[in-house]
């Protein structure tokens, strides 16, 4: 399970964000996740509670937001979602196609108190 690796940087990240701008409290961590990348949401929220254990974080709810995984068909032009399509075009059923978005994660937000 890498999450838990990427989710103590994270956790740095933010920690180092929250010092350099004298915050003391940060009420919600907001993440977004596309459902291309290699994180798993579910993963992310069971190691969560574990990696934010004495830290700055450790009051801190987490949020995360699931981007599509969208392309766009080079034979028709249609964008679709490659997930709920399973990687084939529902206009003219090719497979050949250009991601548009889905891979992301990033800190949407920092919610302080």
């Amino acid at each position: 399970m890498h999450e838990l690796g990427v989710i103590l940087e994270v956790i740095k990240t933010v920690e180092n964000f929250a010092k350099s701008n004298g915050l003391t409290k940060i009420d919600t961590l907001v993440i977004q996740v596309g459902e291309l990348s290699s994180m798993i949401p579910r993963y992310i929220e069971a190691c969560y509670p574990a990696a934010v254990d004495g830290t700055l974080l450790k009051d801190t709810k987490l949020k995360i937001e699931v981007l599509p995984g969208n392309a766009i068909c080079t034979k028709c032009g249609k964008v679709f979602n490659l997930v709920e399509n399973s990687s084939k075009c529902p206009k003219c059923g090719s497979t050949c196609w250009e991601i548009l978005c889905g891979k992301e994660f990033v800190i949407k937000e920092i919610i302080a108190c």
